[in-house]
This record gives structure tokens, C-alpha cells and sequence, in this order.
């Protein structure tokens, strides 16, 4: 019964099956990998201590920067350089502009540093001088922000003198500087109150670390693959038995070969009329009209034969009893008669 599985169009969907199950089983299995991945390095950054309490570090011994040096202290050496506002930050709940400035150190590369967050609007907003002259800063360290940072405005077209993104792939296009791959914030207000007013901006959760909404994406990812492979199995198995059932039916004669099921043309073969039929041994459509009406349609028919009988006995009645003399006599005859006479 089960032999149309060899057949060139079964290959084709077993393959199918073969191939589609183990690779949403694949799938799912990433994707739960992801989301354990998450949850260890959500585990163990809650057991060590804040990066920001451990001691700094040269800048250089930090990089490159990841998850267990991302909010790191770090320490660079060198003078301040050019200026960029980085419109669309919040903090506190509060709309404002990050206030970043090139620190260019003895190795001729210059770091970025965000001195602070100023409430309002870039460009608008006076914002307090940088430091003149060599200064040290000591600030907590974070890598490069990309497409999926939170503020990052990709859109462009923002005024010069402004960033959408703190970058080193941006700032490179705009300094005539190499640009060290990281950026610091600073953690306290700038000494001798120049930075005063700005607020300073803390450090960010590395990317990919914490149970945020992306890693709940990867569980429902996960489930979603495992469905898929479910669904692949559940319809092999439906086609399967409907081929089955339908391979059945032809054995047994319950479906002639070669219909195509029943009250279609097919099943009807070349020969058969397309009118109205009479099955045999019916009567017509006066059959339908039951015993009665039967028997009113033979009556009156009888009637109607019985009436035409007695028309036809009395027209032969009237021609036996008329006599020759009765008989009207010809045109000629009467003439002569009328001769006669005269």
C-alpha cells in the first residue's frame, strides 16, 4: 500500500523533509544557545563586582575593549582637541546632548571622551570650555556604538559639529587623526568647575550581556524554529495517509481507475448522454404524480374514447336510415323536371 513512496514525486517531498527537519531542529537549537548564552553572562556579571569600582587601568591595557573590560576605569594622558555635540541622548528622563571632545595622547591617536550630558537642544545650549593644556582623565570605558545603540541616530544630515553616532568609523572621517576604537565617560564633573554643569553620563551594559528584550527574542526564536520542524512532520504524515487511504479506495474498486471522483465528467465515461434520462422501468414523468393522479389521466381518456365511439355510431345511424327518394336529387334533374312541367 505504501509503495508510492518510491515514486519520483515522493522522493521529492522526502527529501524535502529529510533536509527541512534537522535543519529547524538546527535552527532552534542555535537560537536556545544564544539565549543560555545570555543568561550565564547575565549570571556572572551579578556575581562580580561593579567594573566601575574596580581600580584603572592604562587605556592601553584595557583594549580591545569587551564584555569584561567594557565599564572598566581607564587612564589616558593628553590634551584636549577638537569639539562635538551628540544631540539626542536622555538621561534622567530628560531630552539633551552628550559633550565630546578628541583627547590626543603621546601616541599620536586621539581618544574620544563625553565630558557630560547638557540638558536641551545642540547648538542652542552654551557649553563650558575644555581644559587647556595637558590634563589626565580617568573615566569608564566603552566600545565603539553601532546601528543598535541606544540614541544612535543613523539618519544623517545633522549640522556640522555634530554626531549621530560616537564612533571610530564616524569620528576618522572627521578628524584628520587616527581614533582609538573606544570612547571613555567621565565619571565625576571636570576639576576647576569648567564642567560644572554637565552631568556625567554612566556607563553602559556591554552589548549582548544581560537579559534585555534581544535575548527573549532568541527564545521565542527558538520555539518558533521547533514548531516549524513539527509542522514539516505533521503534513508528511498528513499527505501520507490521504495517498494511502486513496490507494485503498482504487484497490477495493470503490474509485474506477481513472476517475477523478465522483460527479465529475470523467466518471460518467465517453458514452454518456448529457440530456434528461428515464431510468428503466419508470413510467415518465407521470410517474411521479402517485396512483391517483394515475387513475383521473386514465379516466378521462376512457371518457374521451367512449364520447368519439358514440359520435361515430350516430353519424352511421343517420346514413342507413335516409332512402333514395330522400337523397337530394342532381342540379340536372330538377331541370328537366321543371320542363316538364311548363
Amino acid at each position: 500500500m505504501y509503495r508510492f513512496l518510491l515514486t519520483p514525486r515522493w522522493w521529492g517531498i522526502n527529501l524535502f523533509v529529510v533536509l527541512a527537519i534537522p535543519f529547524c531542529v538546527f535552527m532552534g537549537t542555535w537560537q536556545l544557545g544564544r539565549f543560555e548564552d545570555r543568561v550565564q553572562s547575565h549570571e556572572q556579571a551579578e556575581k562580580q563586582p561593579d567594573p566601575g569600582t574596580r581600580a584603572a587601568k592604562p587605556l592601553d591595557e584595557l583594549l580591545p575593549v569587551d564584555k569584561v573590560t567594557s565599564g572598566r576605569p581607564a587612564v589616558a594622558t593628553g590634551t584636549y582637541a577638537d569639539q562635538f555635540l551628540v544631540p539626542g541622548r536622555e538621561l534622567d528622563d530628560r531630552q539633551g546632548f552628550y559633550v565630546l571632545n578628541m583627547l590626543r595622547t603621546d601616541s599620536g591617536k586621539a581618544l574620544p571622551v563625553v565630558r557630560g550630558w547638557l540638558p536641551g537642544s545642540a547648538g542652542d545650549t552654551r557649553v563650558p570650555a575644555a581644559p587647556q593644556g595637558e590634563v589626565t582623565v580617568t573615566g569608564d570605558l566603552q566600545a565603539s556604538e553601532n546601528a543598535r545603540s541606544n540614541g544612535v541616530d543613523v539618519r544623517g544630515g545633522l549640522p556640522r559639529g555634530q554626531l549621530g553616532m560616537i564612533s571610530a568609523a564616524t569620528l576618522v572621517n572627521l578628524v584628520p587623526y587616527d581614533v582609538y576604537d573606544a570612547w571613555v565617560t567621565l565619571t565625576e564633573p571636570e576639576a576647576g568647575g569648567t564642567g560644572g554643569a554637565m552631568k556625567p553620563v554612566p556607563a553602559a551594559a556591554p552589548e549582548g550581556s544581560g537579559l534585555d528584550l534581544k535575548a527573549f527574542q532568541n527564545l521565542g526564536y527558538t520555539g518558533e524554529w521547533f514548531v516549524f520542524a513539527g509542522f514539516v512532520l505533521f503534513m508528511w504524515f498528513r499527505l501520507v495517509r490521504r495517498e494511502a487511504e486513496a490507494t485503498r479506495d482504487l484497490a477495493l474498486g470503490l474509485v474506477p481507475e481513472g476517475s477523478e471522483g465522483p460527479g465529475t465528467p470523467a466518471s460518467q465515461g465517453p458514452g454518456a448522454s448529457h440530456g434528461p434520462e428515464v431510468a428503466e422501468g419508470s413510467e415518465g414523468p407521470d410517474a411521479s404524480r402517485g396512483p391517483d393522479a394515475s387513475r383521473a389521466s386514465e379516466g378521462s381518456e376512457g371518457s374521451e374514447s367512449a364520447g368519439v365511439s358514440r359520435a361515430s355510431d350516430r353519424a352511421a345511424v343517420t346514413d342507413m336510415s335516409q332512402t333514395p327518394d330522400d337523397a337530394p336529387a342532381p342540379e340536372g334533374a330538377e331541370a328537366a323536371s321543371g320542363r316538364t312541367g311548363r
